[in-house]
């Protein structure tokens, strides 16, 4: 599935099951609450504090899924083709870092 797909299904969605989009501040906070949950999972099952009891059931793959929601989300609210922004922005990256990345000692 591609981001513009990804994007009609959530925009059928809303329209579907939602009243409406929640507003853009609303759904910013909504973000970084989901951002924080990937964190919090990242920190305590990859990084160096202990995972409590109680976050060892959290599925990393289902809180990104809910970052990509919002985002889906946002882009859908605000007119923004997120498909050509990202290969917009992939093709810059690509050309940018093509040998960046190769050269940095700190990656070998």
């Amino acid at each position: 599935m591609d981001i513009k797909n990804a994007q009609l299904i959530v925009d059928e969605w809303i329209n579907e099951h939602g009243v409406r989009y929640f507003n853009e501040l609303t759904n910013m906070a909504q973000l970084t609450e989901e951002v924080g949950e990937v964190a919090r999972i990242i920190a305590r099952r990859y990084g160096e504090q202990s995972e409590k009891e109680s976050d060892k059931g959290k599925d990393l793959g289902e809180e990104l899924a809910d970052v990509l929601f919002v985002v889906l989300c946002l882009a859908n609210q605000t007119g923004v083709d997120l498909q050509g922004a990202f290969d917009k922005r992939m093709d810059k990256k690509a050309k940018r870092d093509h040998d960046r990345h190769h050269n940095n000692e700190k990656l070998k």
